[in-house]
C-alpha cells in the first residue's frame, strides 16, 4: 500500500476527521493508478470532499504523488499519499466514477473505504492468455494497415501475441522500462524466426519492414500520453507533464529494445509499396482491421464489452474516414486531424449520454492512427548515421501525432466549461 503522511494534529482531528481526509487520498490514489485524467480526478475528489461535509478542498496531483488540503470549521488539514505504479484500468475508473457519483452525505468514511477496496480488489475481465491472443490480431491487424500482406500478418500476429506474454511475466519481475524493452525484443525477434520459418517454405515476404514495426506497435503508451494532452488542455501542468515523461520513456524504452534486434539481425526497414487490392475490398479489409486492432486495445485496457465493441466501431468509421482522404490525395496530418476530431466529439457525445469515461472511447481508435512505421524508421535511420532520411520520417511523424492531438483538443470546444 502507499504510504499516507498527515498533519492532522490534537483539536484539528475533531473537525477534520483523519479517516475521511484518508479516503479521500484513497479514491484519487485509485483514479490515477488507474489512469485517469488529473482534471477527472480532481472533480470527483471535490465532490467526495463536498458529501464528507468539507468546506473547501484543494488538490495537488501528479504520476507518483498526490497531496489533498482540506478545511471545515475554519480547520485546515494536509495529506499526502504515494500513488505506486502507474497503469490502466478503464474498469476500474468507471466503477470509481460511479461511486462517486452514487455518494451521499449520509456515507461514512469506512463504507466508502471499504467500497473502493472492494473495487481495487476485482479481478481483470480478460485473462492473460485472452490479452496475449488480442494483442496477437490486433498486430496483425496493424500489420495489414501499414501495407502488409498475409504472411507478414502472421508473423506480426504471433511476435505480437509472445511480445504480450512475455510483457505480463515480466512486469511482475522488473520495472516497467526494461519490461518494455525486453517485450519489444521479444515480439521483433520472434516475428523475425517466424518470417524466416516462411521463407524456408517459399513464401514471399515484400513488405517485411510493414510487418516488422507493426509487432511492436501494441507497446506505444496510448493511455498515458493522451491522458497527458487532455490534462494540459485543462491546466494540469503538473500531472500532464509527469505522465508525459513516462510515456516518452517508455517508447525510449521500446526503440531500444527494437534497435538491438534490427542491429543482430541486420533489418533493412526501407519502406515498400503497399500491397495492391480492389479497392472495394481494400476498404472492407481496412475496417475490419480497424475493429479488430481497436477492441483489442479495449481488451488491454480492461474495458467492459460494450466499451470494446463501441471503440471498435468508432475506430471504424475515423480510421477509414481517415484513410479514405489520404486516398483521395490529402495530405497525412490534415487527414489525421479530421478523423481525431471525429472521435473526440463521438467521445464527448457519448460520455454525456451514457458517463462512459471519454479515454476509454478515445485513446484506442486514436494509437490505431499513430504513425509508428515512421517513428520507429526515424530511430533507426538515426542509428545508421543516415540524418537527413530520419529528419524526414521524423517530421512526417511529428506533423501526424500534432494534427491528433489537436483533433483531439479541437473537440473539447464543444465540451463543458
Amino acid at each position: 500500500m502507499a504510504d499516507t503522511t498527515s498533519s492532522i494534529e490534537g483539536e484539528a482531528a475533531s473537525a477534520v476527521p483523519p479517516d475521511a481526509v484518508d479516503v479521500l487520498l484513497r479514491f484519487g490514489a485509485a483514479m490515477l493508478r488507474a489512469g485517469n485524467t488529473a482534471i477527472r480526478t480532481r472533480e470527483w475528489l471535490e465532490v467526495m470532499a463536498r458529501n464528507l461535509g468539507f468546506d473547501t478542498v484543494s488538490v495537488a496531483l501528479s504520476l507518483d504523488s498526490i497531496t489533498v488540503t482540506v478545511a471545515r470549521s475554519g480547520v485546515c488539514a494536509t495529506a499526502l499519499r504515494e500513488i505506486g505504479h502507474p497503469g490502466v484500468n478503464v474498469r476500474r475508473i468507471g466503477e470509481l466514477e460511479q461511486l462517486a457519483k452514487t455518494l451521499g452525505p449520509g456515507f461514512g468514511a469506512e463504507e466508502i473505504a471499504a467500497r473502493i477496496a472492494r473495487i481495487e480488489s476485482t479481478p481483470p475481465l480478460y485473462s492473460s492468455v485472452q490479452i496475449a491472443a488480442a494483442v496477437g490480431a490486433a498486430s496483425g491487424a496493424f500489420a495489414f494497415l501499414n501495407g502488409a500482406a498475409l504472411p507478414e500478418m502472421v508473423a506480426t500476429a504471433i511476435g505480437g501475441g509472445l511480445g504480450q506474454w512475455s510483457r505480463f511475466w515480466l512486469a511482475r519481475r522488473i520495472n516497467h522500462y526494461g519490461a518494455a524493452a525486453l517485450s519489444a525484443a521479444t515480439a521483433s525477434a520472434v516475428f523475425v524466426l517466424v518470417a524466416a520459418l516462411e521463407r524456408h517454405f517459399g513464401l514471399g515476404l515484400p513488405h517485411y519492414p510493414a510487418g516488422f514495426i507493426a509487432s511492436v506497435l501494441f507497446l506505444i503508451p496510448g493511455f498515458p500520453l493522451i491522458a497527458a494532452l487532455f490534462d494540459l488542455l485543462q491546466v494540469q501542468t503538473v500531472a500532464a507533464v509527469s505522465r508525459l515523461a513516462y510515456g516518452v520513456m517508455l517508447l525510449l524504452s521500446v526503440a531500444l529494445g527494437l534497435s538491438l534486434v534490427i542491429a543482430i539481425a541486420g533489418i533493412d526497414l526501407s519502406r515498400q509499396p503497399p500491397l495492391e487490392l480492389a479497392y472495394p475490398l481494400k476498404l472492407v479489409l481496412r475496417a475490419v482491421a480497424s475493429f479488430v486492432a481497436a477492441s483489442a486495445f479495449a481488451m488491454v485496457f480492461n474495458s467492459p464489452l460494450r466499451t470494446v465493441l463501441a471503440a471498435g466501431v468508432l475506430a471504424v468509421v475515423a480510421n477509414s474516414l481517415r484513410l479514405v482522404l489520404i486516398d483521395a490525395g490529402m495530405m497525412l496530418a490534415p487527414a489525421a486531424f479530421l478523423a481525431a476530431l471525429a472521435i473526440g466529439i463521438a467521445a464527448l457525445l457519448i460520455d454525456q449520454r451514457f458517463n462512459a469515461p471519454r479515454l476509454a472511447m478515445t485513446v484506442a481508435p486514436i494509437v490505431i492512427m499513430i504513425p509508428g512505421l515512421y517513428a520507429f524508421e526515424m530511430i533507426v535511420l538515426f542509428n545508421h548515421g543516415q540524418v537527413l532520411e530520419a529528419l524526414q520520417a521524423s517530421a512526417a511523424c511529428g506533423f501526424v501525432i500534432g494534427a491528433l492531438a489537436m483533433g483531439l483538443a479541437s473537440a473539447r470546444v464543444f465540451s463543458r466549461p
